[in-house]
């Protein structure tokens, strides 16, 4: 009998057996084929240690083509290309990602301590400035798979279909070193104590944490939320890395555009500090966007439009834009004719 057909049968039969033994050694060994580009021989092991459940399963039959599923569709692999000197980040999320890094590339000296390398990481901050970017960096410095989690296939609507899914996407990556990354964490990491929430999804914040601490070191999870504040409290406790990616002050936009703009043909002589200020506060993805935007204008132009023309287009449209804050604004003055109406 082939190897593979021996483990298969091994880790089937695992269920009379010392069940967690032997799927820290049939993980190992779906890593190590995956590592080799095995990649036949290392589905057959993942669909056969899906069988052997690490909990009780749930008690509430969930849809049909869960059985058939290994965990692989809810998560989309992209490939990593930034680097971590690429980013502008705050000093502490570029000091502590340049660590996690280390800490992963010489784990045997951390383990030769009785150390593992940290491996769970939470980011928090308004949108657009870098937490994505930070998650795909560190995957690109260590050169492992970058995962992104897909909610629209991980969230089901039946009762137990969020957590029997949840299980089979820890079985498949916890078989390769990897990084995950969750984004709009707070989509399933909730507050359990807020009175608006069904038990559905305590049970899952639950289910997502007894998960979270059975992750060998070698899978980084990176969580990132726009809204930290509603994050479960024991959620926080679970990561071993919280950072703050903050808004970007002026002289960090300054600093962003010159990176941008240093790589065009043709520099705009309106100075970068004027240009920042007219930008006003926005995040490094607004300016990237602004920026793209002045590009596209002139390269339409097909050499009639200056970079300077398209530049002060650009901003007069920036001013005009619709922003939340508008939206609220809108909102509020909306109020009192709509409750006029009403009465």
């Amino acid at each position: 009998m082939a190897r593979s057909d021996l483990l298969i049968s091994l880790v089937r039969a695992g269920a009379a057996g010392d069940r967690e033994a032997l799927r820290s050694t049939a993980e190992a060994l779906a890593a190590d084929e995956r590592a080799k580009k095995h990649y036949i021989v290392a589905d057959r092991i993942q669909r056969a240690l899906s069988a052997v459940p690490v909990t009780p399963p749930a008690l509430t039959a969930t849809s049909p083509h869960l059985s058939a599923s290994n965990g692989r569709e809810a998560i989309l692999e992209i490939q990593a290309r930034l680097s971590l000197n690429e980013l502008l980040l705050p000093l502490p999320a570029r000091e502590s990602g340049r660590q996690l890094i280390e800490e992963h590339q010489r784990a045997d000296v951390l383990r030769a301590s009785g150390f593992e390398p940290r491996h769970r990481v939470l980011l928090s901050g308004p949108p657009g400035n870098g937490k994505t970017s930070f998650a795909e960096a560190i995957a690109e410095g260590l050169g492992l798979p970058f995962y992104v989690v897909r909610y629209d296939a991980l969230i089901g609507s039946y009762l137990g279909e969020t957590n029997a899914r949840l299980r089979k996407l820890f079985d498949y990556v916890r078989t390769t070193p990897s990084i995950l990354f969750f984004d709009e964490f707070d989509a399933i990491g909730k507050e359990r104590g807020d009175t608006h929430e069904t038990g559905e999804i305590k049970r899952v914040v639950s289910f997502l944490l007894m998960q979270l601490d059975q992750l060998p070191s070698y899978v980084i999870v990176v969580a990132a939320t726009n809204h930290g504040e509603l994050l479960d409290r024991a959620v926080w406790r679970r990561f071993q890395m919280r950072l703050a990616m903050p808004a970007p002050r002026k002289s960090e936009i300054v600093v962003f555009l010159d990176r941008i703009m240093s790589n065009w043909s043709q520099a705009p002589s309106l100075a970068l500090p004027k240009i920042a200020a007219k930008l006003g506060d926005i995040s490094y993805a607004e300016a990237l966007d602004f920026c793209q935007n002045v590009r596209r204008r002139q390269i339409l132009g097909l050499g009639e439009v200056s970079v300077d023309a398209a530049l002060l287009a650009e901003l007069d449209l920036w001013t005009k834009r619709v922003t939340p804050e508008v939206l609220s604004a809108e909102r509020s003055d909306k109020a009192p004719l709509e409750a006029d109406t009403r009465s």
